[in-house]
């Protein structure tokens, strides 16, 4: 596939806590418009490779890029920027915030006018403002939640919040929207809700990285999918490649999994 559908590279991600070494040379490639899935057992490093990507971890070494630049995933709030935004597997959304002004949180990122404007309530700031809430309002609807923008975000249901916090990542604009286990503490109904938004947003042309512990779920989404074991890479390919690997089912799925 050529440079310019590659959505994120990542190649040679090392890190190491103290002792542990967490991951060793990691990487992935996701193509524009897959659903990718990153799996593996309890302590395998996927949480922490998540977290090198999005910003919360600096790796001590690895290469990465997005959108065909390089780019050096340092903070949160500079990945935003450059276009990868993310959901965490413990809600942190604004509880005491409406669901709406939650995602208006989310679309601040790509807004202009600055803290002047903002001090001053300057004319083009009241403008943003109010583009900014319609565009909330119309991402709230999309994620199916419209009719909730102005009850508080600790009121809303479990799976709705979940929803919420999908819809705020949306908000930034982002080349790949990452989900960090969004089916986590979900019933059966939610999950099938779930897996459901999960194709509208790739139907829609974005790109998604999730790491979920639901292999049903994953192998019924993902495009591709990239299997760790002990920090490093021990699969990679389409579910069916990765269901049949010996490797991954003595370290992780079992034969259960090809039910």
């Amino acid at each position: 596939m050529s440079k310019s559908n590659t959505v994120l590279k990542v190649s040679g991600v090392s890190k190491r806590f103290g002792g542990l070494q967490a991951l060793s040379q990691v990487g992935m490639e996701i193509e524009a418009g897959q659903v990718y899935g990153l799996i593996g057992p309890n302590g395998a490093g996927k949480t922490t490779f998540f977290n090198v990507i999005t910003g919360l971890y600096t790796p001590d070494e690895g290469s990465f890029e997005l959108g065909g630049e390089p780019y050096r995933p340092q903070a949160v709030h500079q990945v935003a920027r450059a276009g990868i935004a993310r959901t965490f597997q413990n809600i942190r959304l604004f509880g005491e915030m409406t669901a709406l002004e939650n995602v208006m949180v989310g679309r601040h990122v790509r807004t202009r006018s600055g803290l002047l404007g903002a001090v001053l309530r300057t004319a083009s700031f009241k403008q943003e403002e109010a583009a900014i809430a319609e565009r909330a309002q119309e991402l709230l609807d999309y994620v199916g939640i419209g009719q909730l923008a102005a009850y508080k975000a600790r009121t809303l249901s479990y799976g709705d919040q979940r929803r919420l916090e999908i819809a705020r990542a949306l908000a930034t604009d982002p080349k790949l929207i990452a989900l960090d286990e969004p089916a986590a503490g979900m019933n059966a109904t939610e999950k099938v809700a779930l897996r459901g938004l999960i194709e509208r947003i790739r139907g829609d042309g974005r790109t998604i990285l999730l790491i979920e512990h639901d292999v049903k779920l994953v192998m019924g989404l993902c495009d591709r999918v990239t299997v760790l074991d002990y920090g490093k890479t021990i699969a990679q390919g389409t579910p069916a490649q990765v269901q049949s690997d010996a490797k991954v089912i003595e370290a992780y799925l079992g034969a259960g999994a090809h039910a």
